[in-house]
């Protein structure tokens, strides 16, 4: 039987303006320069500040530590950090919190072992610890929102399947240029679909994957065709996967969690594991306990602002300064959630009358449950929305256990119809005060996205993530985004 031999064009192929303009060594060294910037000026301000508030040392004693940066780098690289393409944020900062708390406590022993640890200040290393679980992840995100969408950042893909899988892919990927993977063609086996394909060219079979990743310089490829049979993927992982050193295959398992899922091996049979961590007595545990300390460090912090509001309120408007609102909570059982009352005190009467007059306020309230121009807002009530100060009182709802700091977003009895069979997996964990849902666009969302973020969260928690969400809210405070 005459073997198949892959078809080589006999002349070299033009690499794309994409592949030209990268240089991934560039994405490296940005993130390396940053990282070690950081950890150097975390360690340098915290050394200041514990001077001038009586610390006695000299200076000296810990410019001697340098050295420790090309360790923090070389623990960084080791746990997958450099190049940092293709990484989640959660999975980043779950990583950064491994690599630094591995330096700092070789650093501690290492002062023990050789009997210095009298020289240097513990609180000093437990305060530079902290800040850098901090600053790396945030000063990484900076990074990446200044220079991803620079074309020399991140690293060129192949997708390997020019149909809705592979097309899909690509919209992913361009969404979410912070993941550092830019695809730059398509191989498919298709004749029929040579040219142009999602706005990249269809370079030819996938017998040319061998001579693209040589020519090209290209270290990564999705394998994007579910549908395929087992035979074709373990021909095509064998003949042409093998030209990637990394190659990463898209299975037809669209909607599962897909944050925490590894491959595992069954004596020689490729298994994926499911870590369902909500699902976890420890994990419950775990984020329970965060939501206590949050609330209880968050909560001294903002009594001052909590009473100032409620002063607003009272000044501005007749009614009570607090609201509370009947929502579904975990297991299905209703709790009433707080807010700072935003609305006049004859909200119902009002609403009525306005749907009653305004056929488009009406529709949009039967589609959306909410309303750009609500006529029952209050002056002080429409700051509060823009800034979702009116949430702060729910700190309360998660003293209680009824709440939790992050989580699915709290639904009322006439929304469950619209979520479904998808209703249950939000029952199964505490609605939040934030999540998802407000830090992606909030009522800019259409009710489907909403759902669906809700899904993903409780599919894919993980303290990671909620770290991640937490700090994202905070931006999307700020900017008010989607929120009236």
């Amino acid at each position: 039987m005459q073997s198949r031999i892959p078809r080589v064009l006999p002349y070299p192929m033009a690499r794309s303006n994409a592949v030209v303009a990268s240089k991934p060594w560039l994405t490296i060294a940005t993130l390396a320069v940053g990282d070690a910037l950081t950890l150097a000026a975390l360690m340098a301000g915290t050394v200041w500040v514990r001077y001038e508030l009586g610390g006695v040392y000299e200076f000296q004693t810990y410019w001697q530590l340098w050295p420790a940066l090309f360790l923090f780098g070389a623990v960084y690289a080791l746990l997958g950090l450099y190049p940092g393409v293709g990484l989640s944020i959660p999975e980043e900062i779950r990583r950064v919190f491994t690599a630094t708390t591995v330096v700092y406590l070789l650093l501690g022993s290492t002062t023990f072992l050789f009997k210095e640890a009298e020289t240097y200040s513990r609180a000093i290393f437990l305060v530079a610890w902290a800040l850098s679980l901090v600053g790396v992840p945030l000063v990484r995100a900076l990074l990446r929102h200044w220079f991803s969408a620079q074309p020399w950042w991140g690293y060129p893909v192949v997708v390997l399947g020019a149909g809705k899988t592979g097309e899909a892919v690509v919209q992913a990927l361009r969404q979410q240029p912070g993941l550092g993977l830019k695809p730059v063609a398509f191989l498919d086996d298709d004749p029929a679909k040579r040219g142009e394909f999602a706005g990249l060219p269809v370079m030819g079979g996938l017998e040319l994957a061998p001579k693209i990743a040589q020519e090209w310089g290209i270290r990564h490829a999705v394998l994007a065709i579910p549908g395929a049979s087992r035979a074709r993927l373990l021909e095509v992982i064998e003949r042409y996967g093998s030209a990637f050193p990394r190659l990463t295959l898209i299975p037809n398992l669209f909607g599962m969690a897909s944050l925490w899922v590894s491959a595992t091996d069954m004596g020689g049979i490729l298994g994926l594991d499911l870590r369902h961590n909500l699902l976890q007595p420890s994990a419950r545990w775990l984020k329970r306990g965060l939501d206590l300390l949050g609330v209880g460090l968050g909560g001294l912090l903002l009594l001052p602002l909590l009473a100032l509001l409620a002063l607003l309120i009272r000044l501005d408007s007749r009614g009570p300064v607090l609201f509370a609102h009947p929502r579904i909570g975990k297991d299905g059982r209703p709790f009433k959630a707080l807010k700072f009352r935003t609305m006049v005190h004859n909200a119902d009467e009002v609403l009525q009358k306005a749907l009653e007059q305004d056929p488009l306020l009406k529709a949009e309230w039967e589609r959306d449950h909410k309303l750009r121009r609500d006529p029952r807002i209050t002056r002080v009530g429409a700051w509060l929305r823009r800034t979702s100060l009116d949430e702060l009182p729910q700190l309360w709802n998660v003293l209680m256990g009824e709440m939790s700091l992050v989580g699915p977003r709290p639904i009322v009895q006439a929304e469950v119809e619209r979520y479904g069979d998808r209703f249950s997996l939000y029952t199964q964990v505490l609605p939040g005060m934030t999540g998802l849902w407000q830090v992606s666009g909030r009522n800019d969302t259409t009710y489907a996205q909403r759902v669906a973020l809700d899904t993903y969260y409780v599919r894919n928690w993980s303290p990671w993530l909620d770290f991640y969400l937490l700090a994202r809210t905070v931006w999307a405070v700020v900017w008010s985004k989607g929120a009236y």
